[in-house]
């Protein structure tokens, strides 16, 4: 994976990615783990598309589900990243879930 293409731990540093500084004392990241979301706009298991995934981190806070939370998500500085660097093959939602 190339720099242009990072992970959101790897943005935000939360430490959650298994081996990660948190992730014995606050658990691994539900966005780290889900293998069904790899490659999903570029990224690692969920961590190109942690909007989606429920359980995700942000601003130090476990986040809820995607409908609770996505209006929050667009003004993510990292949500903003992807979307500048996918550009029109940005994939905000899945359905085949």
């Amino acid at each position: 994976m190339t720099d242009k293409h990072i992970n959101c731990w790897e943005k935000i540093h939360c430490g959650r990615e298994p081996g990660g500084n948190n992730a014995e004392s606050h658990g691994i990241c539900p966005a780290a783990v889900q293998e069904i979301f790899d490659k999903t706009n570029n990224g690692q298991n969920g961590g190109r598309f942690c909007w989606f995934v429920d359980g995700t981190n942000c601003s130090e806070n476990i986040q809820g589900a995607f409908v609770d939370r996505f209006e929050h998500c667009q003004k993510c500085e990292f949500f903003l990243l992807v979307q500048k660097q996918e550009n029109r093959h940005l994939v905000v939602v899945r359905y085949d879930t």
